[in-house]
Formats: C-alpha cells, structure tokens, sequence
C-alpha cells in the first residue's frame, strides 16, 4: 500500500526493467529468456498521473484509433508531452501485444524508430507510454489533399529513406532480427521535423539471427499491406516486411492508398497500378499532384521501380533492405527489371466483406486500412 502511494504521489518512478515486468505482469506468464535487458531502467506510472495528463482520457485528446485501442495526447506535470496507448479491454491480443511491445521496443534505440517511456498496470488497464510526435502519423498528411502539399519531394524522399533505415536496423543491426509484420503509414510517425519513426511492435516478431523465416496459423497484419506467401500460407520473414515497405513507398509516390483505385468492375490496386504504368513507360503518371513542382523526376522513377522490386512475387527475389537503400541513395547502382507482383488485381466485393474461403485455403479479395489479428485457414 505505501509503494501505491508513492506512484501516486510523484508522477513515475523508475525500477528495473525485468524486474518490474515480473513483478507487475507475473513470472509465470513471461519468458525469461526474453528478458535479457539489464542495467536499464524503465518509468512505471501511475494510473492517476495518467489520468491527469490526459484529462480522464478526454475525447479531445484523442489522437486515433488502432487495432488494439485508442492513442491520446497528454501532458505530464512536468510539462512532457506524452503519447498515450490504451489496450482496449475487449481486444483478446490486448495483453499479448502489450507485453510484446514492451520486451521488444525497450531494447530498440534508434532514429527512426518511436521511443517509449514507460508503461502503466491498473486493474484490467494496459497502457504505454510513449514519446509525442506532434505531427502525428503519415497518412494524416499523404492521402489528404490539403495537407499532402507539405510534404514536398525532398521531404517525401527523406521519409522513405528514414523508414528504410530504420527497416534495416529491425532486420540486420538491433540485438536481436525483427519482422514488423504491420508496417503501414498509419504506423509510421512524424516528429516536429517530419523525421520518420516505426511505432506499433504489438505484432512484431524476433528471429534469431540465422533464422530465415517462421510459420504461423494465426495471421495478423493489415490487408493490402501482406505479402502472398503470408497472406496464403502464413509464411513470413524479413521480406515480409520488404513488400509492406514496396506498397508504403508506392503510396508515398502517389498520394494515393493501396486500395483506391477501380476500373472496368474489378479493384485496380495501387500496386497493378503501378505495375501497368511502368510497364507503357509511364511511371511518371504515377506522381502526386502535389509533387510536381519540387519532384527530382529521375530520383521518382528510381523510386518506382524499387517499389515495384519490394513488391515481387518471390519473396527470393525482392531486395534486402541494405539493397533498397543502396538502389535509392546511389545512383550508380543497376536496378534489375521488375517482374509482373501478385495481387494486382482484385475481384469486386461487398464493401462489408474482407475475405472468401477457397476451398480449404483463405484468400484474401478485398483490403482496407485495419489492423487484423484473426484470419484463420478453414
């Protein structure tokens, strides 16, 4: 009861990382082998301070909605501004995601990658607590018309760059190799400077460094954004990712989403879109509107085709985010010749339909911009 009341009395305080999580989520319920950070620490705060800085988790605060909850702005006494991420109750992967999250991201230091601060355990509440970004998430300013005209080719540019890096670092450089699994401009934040930063490690996964590609029954990850052998087989690894990050550079280009595009009684995705243009040799027709007046138009081709590249088909085939970077930044380097990418085209649905069972394999005919966590085979 007396450590209750220290919580509350100050706004956090600060114990040891492992501990803290043994303590506040329960021993049997961790893997201790994951908890090989030492020598750190962690703030714990306190539900009320929470409460306080948020204005009681005030609707005006709120920043969006994702997958496992809402994200508020708050303000600490301080005077720190904070993110605040609520894991929603009824969400059955609430608890799942949280402690993924905060095992993962607490040993992930860099640029371009959201910084957390600390988390909060009250009751049935999971809470993590984050560094303010105060320009919000990418989508807020790509696929809006007004907001879209900041977001000048040199910016653009160095957004793409700034999220290839941070890729590189999940998959070649960190402690440990991370598959995102959920890599979309709605998880991708912007600082005051518009620097990148990956957020949203509740779906993520660590390979051992010599480990290619994992299996799994249960798929998660946003529609549209998944690669086919995921989407199909549950097959995932580093190029997962490589294709989520082709569709998001593919749509940074354009302005446009991955799934807003008709013709002719059947969905035209940004990707076929794409592919179709580059193939008359007319990538350029794939630019933003926005873009015209500030485009480096050898440096968008460039782009293009390396979107179309991550893209691909064979997942043996894409390029490895070390790749990437090097195709984008220098010029010098040959590109190869993309090949035709799967999911081009899709057969028009419902709106209220997400997917259709084909025979004893689930396929997936329609996307939008959700988070999901629950497709099974049948």
């Amino acid at each position: 009861m007396h450590d209750m009341q220290l919580l509350d009395r100050f706004n956090f305080t600060f114990i040891t990382f492992s501990v803290s999580i043994l303590f506040l989520i329960g021993e049997d319920e961790i893997d201790k082998n994951k908890l090989l950070v030492t020598g750190h620490d962690l703030s714990i705060f306190s539900y009320a301070s929470i409460m306080a800085a948020t204005c009681n988790f005030a609707e005006e605060n709120k920043l969006g909605q994702g997958g496992f909850g809402p994200v508020y702005k708050g303000k600490l006494l301080t005077g720190k501004e904070i993110a605040v991420k609520r894991l929603s109750k009824c969400s059955g992967q609430g608890t799942l995601e949280f402690k993924n999250e905060l095992i993962l991201i607490y040993e992930l230091q860099h640029t371009n990658l959201v910084q957390l601060f600390g988390f909060c355990v009250h009751g049935e509440e999971r809470i993590l607590i984050y560094k303010y970004m105060p320009n919000k998430s990418l989508d807020y300013f790509l696929f809006d018309t007004t907001e879209g005209v900041l977001l000048d080719w040199h910016k653009r540019f160095s957004i793409i760059e700034g999220i290839a890096q941070g890729l590189l670092y999940l998959h070649k450089y960190s402690r440990k190799k991370v598959v995102h699994r959920d890599l979309k401009a709605s998880n991708v934040l912007l600082d005051k400077s518009m620097n990148p930063k990956i957020s949203d490690f509740g779906m993520a996964r660590i390979f051992t460094h010599n480990e290619l590609e994992g299996n799994t029954g249960r798929i998660v990850g946003t529609l549209g954004y998944m690669p086919p052998e995921y989407a199909m087989n549950g097959v995932f690894s580093v190029k997962s990712d490589v294709y989520s990050f082709g569709v998001l550079m593919l749509e940074i280009l354009s302005g446009r989403k991955n799934n807003s595009f008709y013709n002719d009684g059947r969905v035209l995705n940004l990707v076929g879109y794409a592919w179709e243009l580059w193939k008359e040799g007319a990538g350029l027709q794939l630019m933003d509107s926005n873009l015209r007046d500030s485009c480096n138009m050898d440096q968008f081709l460039r782009c293009v085709i390396v979107g179309l590249l991550c893209v691909g088909d064979n997942a043996a085939n894409r390029p490895t985010m070390s790749e990437v970077i090097s195709m984008l930044t220098n010029e010098s380097v040959p590109l190869p010749e993309p090949t035709k990418p799967s999911f081009c085209t899709e057969e028009v649905i419902s709106a209220s339909a997400a997917s259709t069972i084909v025979g004893e394999k689930q396929q997936i005919v329609s996307m939008n911009g959700m988070t999901i966590s629950n497709i099974y085979g049948r």
